[in-house]
């Protein structure tokens, strides 16, 4: 039983984590207005998340995603 609780553990926290980075967002710097994706939404008020706001599943989908929001196309 011991065995078999120590493994349920295990995997609920892989699980868990696999589910945590599901998340990407274009944001601009504010000062420079250089466009980067990052995997947390901004606290700060020196980066805001542009493009209406999206979130993408993906870093892939966000890449492709900043290509087409005007203010990170220079």
């Amino acid at each position: 039983m011991k065995k078999f609780l120590v493994s349920a553990a295990a995997a609920a926290i892989m699980t868990g984590a696999a589910y945590a980075q599901t998340e990407f967002y274009v944001v601009q710097d504010t000062s420079t207005k250089k466009c980067t994706i990052v995997d947390k939404k901004p606290t700060t008020t020196t980066t805001v998340v542009v493009g209406d706001g999206k979130v993408f599943k993906t870093r892939t989908a966000a890449e492709t995603g900043m290509k087409t929001i005007k203010v990170c196309a220079h």
